[in-house]
């Protein structure tokens, strides 16, 4: 099968990825064999690509937002059918014993394994999943939007619920790509109130189409203090600023798997009167499932970007020099 893999990490944006032929791989014990249509270009495979991220496994097959069917199945699975539509997603694996594991936490398991990192992923004709990692999806969505669902989507459901939002709260969104223009929709249909803050123009008018009040330039101000906020992009210089448009006691989540440095943060501007700053940390296949409810219950608008199979070192690079509007996806 011909799929592409990360060349070297920390080459530059154009050259890292290489497009190559490799063996398809055979579904193991408890595994399907997945036929990819579809595969998200998530910010994450970018830090893979340039070794943002650490590399867990050489040349390894990036692409984490994989819809498919399924072309085999390995020993003991029973689940699923040979031509089953099915998700996979950033969460490969988990150990299921840890203290993490045992209390609904298992995105902290500390020997858990990720596609795209760990294991190949979607850049390819086919992958593989455990079949109790992968993901049956709703209907009514073509594969190029489901795709995006499945990373962006969920970490944005977990990234606003542990933003402590109150019923019918103020949300601040810094950043406006792939995974924020479906939280916002998720946030608006609970009856938030939604304040967009993005540089681009177009995500601007994204925001405002999508429901949000507001949509601005972070450097702009807020127009009412925030309960909540949520930070998408991988800017660390955005902390203190989202943390000062906080209201008393509110609560701002950092989304992203990288984020540049922060800087120095005054105590009593930006954290006294019990405000909240929080990490948020890949997401359970419990996120996943409650998301893709979400999609199955309220149509969902994914601004999608479709880009050929072949294209996906010009899908990545785009992504980094934020041609993108809404999500890339690669089709088959």
């Amino acid at each position: 099968m011909l799929g592409w893999q990360v060349r070297a990490p920390g080459a530059d944006i154009a050259r890292a990825l290489t497009r190559t032929e490799m063996a398809t791989p055979r579904p193991g014990p408890g595994e399907l064999l997945v036929a990819v249509e579809a595969c998200g270009v998530c910010r994450t495979d970018l830090h893979v690509a340039t070794g943002e991220l650490p590399p867990h496994r050489p040349g390894v097959v990036p692409g984490h937002e994989v819809v498919g069917h399924v072309a085999g199945l390995g020993e003991g699975v029973h689940d699923f059918r040979a031509g089953d539509r099915v998700g996979v997603a950033w969460l490969r694996s988990t150990c299921g014993i840890c203290l993490f594991c045992r209390s609904a936490r298992e995105n902290l398991c500390p020997h858990s394994g990720y596609t795209g990192w760990d294991a190949d992923g979607g850049y390819a004709e086919f992958t593989t999943v455990r079949a109790d990692f992968a993901y049956r999806l709703p209907v009514g969505y073509s594969n190029e939007e489901l795709a995006p669902l499945l990373c962006a989507g969920i970490i944005g459901y977990r990234a606003l619920e542990k933003a402590s939002l109150p019923t019918g709260g103020r949300l601040g969104i810094y950043g406006f790509g792939g995974s924020a223009h479906l939280t916002a929709q998720v946030a608006i249909a609970s009856g938030a109130r939604v304040h967009v803050f993005t540089r681009s123009p177009r995500a601007q008018k994204l925001a405002l189409e999508l429901g949000a009040l507001s949509a601005g330039s972070a450097d702009d101000g807020v127009p009412e203090p925030l309960d909540s906020a949520i930070i998408f992009a991988p800017n660390g210089d955005l902390v203190p600023v989202a943390l000062r448009a906080l209201e008393r006691g509110g609560t701002l989540a950092v989304a992203g798997i990288y984020l540049t440095d922060i800087p120095s943060l005054n105590y009593e501007r930006e954290l006294f009167q019990e405000r909240t700053l929080r990490s948020v940390t890949s997401s359970t296949r419990s996120d996943g499932r409650r998301l893709l409810g979400f999609a199955a219950r309220h149509r969902m608008r994914v601004q999608v970007d479709p880009y050929p199979m072949e294209r996906a070192d010009e899908a990545l690079a785009d992504l980094a020099a934020g041609r993108v509007d809404g999500a890339a996806v690669l089709t088959t």
